[in-house]
């Protein structure tokens, strides 16, 4: 056979069985473009706020990238002093977690059970499938690095934990 019809002959089945195309997107719709610029960020360079009202209070949070109201990839720092906890709740969508410094004690379930809790020291990492009922109790001044996709939603599993409707 020549080579010239054994390349058209190739050519002609890959057209035929759909070879993925690179402008596809995912099934979920959401494409991680990345930042407009590189983004760097030094230890005492990140600019800390208090956090959002649906944490309790004590709390500070940076954004590192992305815009976690919005329906697109985000990276977020919390800082919790020792013995800060937030009550179980969870996340529409999967939460992936670095802890930075400190002792993140993770626990799983619609119960806060401080035994039960994972210690997770500096450097340990972990991911959370969407919907799972967690809490965490931080030991030490902790920092963890959360990455997930907008809009960043917290539930909590009783109300009443809730710090947005107490007044």
């Amino acid at each position: 056979m020549k080579p010239y019809l054994l390349i058209a002959i190739m050519l002609s089945v890959l057209l035929a069985t759909g070879a993925p195309s690179a402008q596809e997107k995912p099934a979920a719709g959401i494409v991680d473009k990345g930042p407009e610029h590189h983004l760097t960020y030094r230890p005492g360079k990140i600019e800390w706020k208090d956090a959002p009202a649906s944490l309790e209070p004590g709390a500070q949070f940076a954004v590192l990238e992305g815009n976690p109201g919005e329906q697109e990839v985000f990276t977020l720092r919390i800082k919790m002093p020792d013995g800060y906890f937030i009550s179980p709740h969870w996340h529409p969508n999967v939460e992936r977690v670095t802890v930075i410094s400190g002792v993140f004690h993770l626990g799983s379930g619609e119960t806060l059970n401080r035994e039960a809790a994972e210690p997770l020291q500096a450097g340990s990492y972990t991911s959370l499938p969407p919907e799972t009922r967690h809490y965490a109790i931080a030991e030490g001044e902790t920092v963890i690095q959360l990455t997930s996709v907008g809009p960043w939603v917290i539930n909590y599993v009783d109300p009443e934990d809730d710090p947005r409707l107490r007044k």
